[in-house]
């Protein structure tokens, strides 16, 4: 029986997604994925605080967040671009991994149409074409999107996205109930936009809740090894500490009182 080569991990920010595919990292022998696919060609950076909130004239919120670096164009061909992707997200063993979140889709089809053997249009023929054959989908999604939110915003303030706070820049970082909202309406679009989409095209992804993840990781990434024809027995101990504490549990439920009395999204 011939297994994918590949696997490609959709989310959307703060979902688990990172402690799924470090995890899989660590085997050794499932790809070395990474989020190929956040960088904009404008910068050559992954979208800065700033661009999370395009739109927001709320200073009391911008003040809050960094200013944006000018960065620098990539100008890379399509074709170089996507021979990076290919060999940087492989182990020696063939297999290839890597992560997607729906707000990089359109940059991905974008990039993938400058292509000169592209296969077709839409995202799933521009996923082909760049990571070179249809790879396991694995969806992780995090059913409590208000903490997702929160962890969203803590982490765009302090520019600390993986592991434990940063004492001195988390000191900084302030409870903000307009921000948090903006960020539930963001995230709960993409979900939205990923379930539709694997309704229009009748995809099947394995589909991982966070809760589950968090409780289970060893069987989840054996689950993942297993549909590369790995052996699952791999699947290391968990590799990244939960990031959430007591003052990000103190904000959520700050949010939610804050949500039921204004009106704001949850």
């Amino acid at each position: 029986m011939a297994f994918p080569p590949a696997y490609l991990v959709l989310a959307s920010q703060r979902s688990g997604s990172t402690l799924l595919v470090e995890s899989l990292r660590a085997t050794g022998v499932a790809g070395e994925p990474q989020e190929f696919f956040q960088y904009l060609p404008t910068t050559s950076m992954s979208p800065q605080p700033r661009q999370w909130f395009d739109g927001v004239g709320d200073d009391s919120i911008l003040r809050l967040l960094d200013p944006l670096d000018e960065g620098k164009p990539d100008l890379a061909p399509p074709e170089i671009w996507r021979d990076y992707i290919r060999t940087v997200g492989r182990t020696p063993n063939g297999v290839w991994g890597g992560k997607l979140m729906w707000n990089q889709t359109r940059l991905l089809e974008q990039r993938a149409a400058g292509l000169p053997d592209r296969s077709g249009t839409g995202l799933l023929s521009a996923i082909r074409d760049v990571v070179g054959t249809d790879p396991v989908l694995v969806h992780v999604y995090r059913p409590d999107i208000v903490s997702q939110a929160v962890s969203f915003w803590r982490a765009v303030q302090t520019r600390v996205w993986r592991g434990r706070p940063d004492p001195v820049r988390d000191a900084r970082a302030e409870y903000h109930a307009g921000a948090i909202a903006h960020v539930v309406t963001m995230l709960k679009a993409q979900e939205d936009a990923w379930r539709a989409w694997f309704a229009e095209e009748g995809i099947d992804p394995i589909d991982v809740s966070y809760p589950v993840l968090w409780r289970n990781l060893t069987e989840v990434v054996g689950t993942v090894l297993e549909a590369l024809g790995l052996d699952p027995r791999l699947a290391p101990a968990p590799v990244l500490e939960r990031q959430a504490d007591q003052r990000s549990d103190d904000w959520v439920d700050r949010y939610r009182s804050d949500a039921e009395q204004e009106g704001l999204p949850v």
